[in-house]
């Protein structure tokens, strides 16, 4: 741990996104296949609502002083995501309301608790769109346990989360424990978000998730190719948007975003002259 003490704040929020940027693209792929990308819209305004929390508790009470808010939005993102899960079984038959339901309960807290803890507007800002400046040693610490564990979970389960996401049925009846795989995706998909929030910001993070994926899906030919190209994408949109977004003092998320729909217009541009 010596060696991250001693980095800057700078190489302290390079090395996040590019540990962000490897493993996001990775869950959209999964996402995209599933056709539910769209969650991870819900589950970031969800993230918000835990991070206001966390600020809230900490300012409210004392011996809770320390508790780093990425903490609690990671809390919030697990329990909305298991939530998502639950409401898709209840909603049997129109399981895309799941999504909206969580969206705007997420909303609506986050709204009450960052009204009631008073903090500085430049806080918040650095939430929503994301700072690499704001990435502290226990962030860092964070982002890289999270991504290990993430990265884990998706390389033992890797065959399991694939058959499940192109076909739940086949998964079922081959023997495959769709359910526990399902609550253990949503855990992933919790990992992902938390760990993502802090540069790219929680208004942008569903954009890291599917942007390069969205980009790669232009030209790659299997399921393989989608991940590799998808990771190619989410670094050079996650780095390019970091020194673009250093040195033109803007946000560090719109940054990333906007280097990311580049790169999926060129990747639509590359198609077309394929089957030109």
């Amino acid at each position: 741990m010596e060696w991250l003490e001693s980095l800057t704040f700078i190489q302290r929020g390079v090395i996040a996104g590019v540990v962000i940027g490897f493993v996001s693209p990775i869950l959209g792929a999964f996402l995209l296949v599933r056709r539910i990308t769209i969650i991870s819209e819900a589950l970031s305004h969800i993230t918000l609502t835990g991070i206001a929390a966390g600020i809230f508790m900490s300012q409210a009470i004392a011996f809770v002083s320390f508790l780093n808010p990425l903490y609690m939005g990671f809390l919030f993102s697990l329990i909305g995501s298991l939530l998502i899960e639950k409401l898709r079984q209840w909603y049997k038959h129109f399981e895309e309301l799941a999504i909206p339901i969580i969206l705007s309960t997420g909303v609506g807290l986050s709204a009450i608790l960052m009204s009631a803890s008073g903090s500085a507007t430049t806080e918040w800002y650095n939430y929503l769109f994301g700072s690499i400046i704001t990435v502290s040693l226990a962030d860092l610490s964070f982002i890289i346990i999270t991504a290990l564990l993430a990265i884990a979970i998706m390389s033992f389960m890797y065959k399991e989360f694939l058959v499940i996401s192109f076909d739940q049925e086949f998964a079922s009846v081959s023997g495959v424990p769709v359910k526990r795989m399902n609550i253990l995706f949503s855990v992933l998909i919790a990992l992902v978000i938390s760990m993502a929030m802090k540069v790219v910001g929680i208004l942008l993070v569903g954009a890291m998730i599917t942007l390069p994926v969205a980009a790669s899906i232009q030209i790659a030919k299997s399921f393989r190719q989608i991940l590799l190209l998808g990771i190619v994408f989410g670094q050079v949109s996650m780095i390019g948007g970091i020194i673009s977004s250093y040195y033109l003092n803007v946000a560090t998320g719109g940054m990333v975003v906007v280097v990311s729909i580049l790169l999926l217009m060129l990747a639509m541009g590359i198609k077309k002259l394929q089957h030109a």
